[in-house]
């Protein structure tokens, strides 16, 4: 089987699981747990709120990006925000160009290296002007922007207590208040 039928197989066999190529890595992410869905859920109001998924873009779960890596490559962000036509834009089967993406965004898990490296430089060189990384583990919100062929030019680190301002250029203006997204993605005890 090649690299990408594997992916499918296993997504196949283990529904939940997330399965991405990136770097000729095959990477298997498990379901997410509850604070995880609680932060996205809490991360998409403010873009929801600021007209995101109205007009001319759409704001997205687990929509795959084709990335280019190679014909197989691909991962699929936790949120996004792409244009409104994203689906006369699909590349490789199920994912999309990355021409259509605005604003790609994950919340770590137990892999949020991938996260915090190997997708950084991935999302870069597919040219997505926008990488926000809701760090769970370290307690801080990135956004990256300026994307280059080793990575992003700007990388901007926000702890709690700080507003991450999101460009306008995904559409409209957005600030993510950390303290609360870092909130919902903890678990409560």
């Amino acid at each position: 089987m090649t690299l990408r039928e594997t992916a499918d197989h296993i997504m196949e066999r283990l529904p939940g699981y997330r399965a991405e190529i990136i770097g000729g890595i095959l990477t298997v992410t498990p379901a997410p747990d509850g604070p995880h869905s609680r932060a996205l859920t809490t991360l998409m109001l403010p873009f929801l709120a600021a007209g995101l998924h109205d007009g001319e873009t759409a704001v997205l779960q687990g929509i795959g990006v084709w990335l280019p890596g190679g014909p197989e490559e691909y991962a699929i962000p936790d949120l996004a925000v792409v244009d409104a036509d994203f689906d006369e834009h699909v590349s490789n089967g199920t994912n999309h160009d990355p021409a259509v993406f605005r604003l790609v965004l994950e919340v770590t898990s137990s892999n949020y290296n991938n996260d915090l490296k190997l997708k950084t430089v991935a999302y870069a060189k597919a040219r997505i002007p926008v990488y926000v990384i809701v760090d769970r583990k370290h307690n801080r919100v990135h956004v990256l922007t300026e994307p280059g062929e080793e990575g992003y030019g700007s990388h901007r680190v926000h702890a709690p207590g700080e507003r991450a301002v999101i460009p306008e250029s995904v559409g409209a203006g957005v600030e993510l208040d950390v303290a609360a997204v870092l909130k919902a993605g903890r678990a409560r005890t």
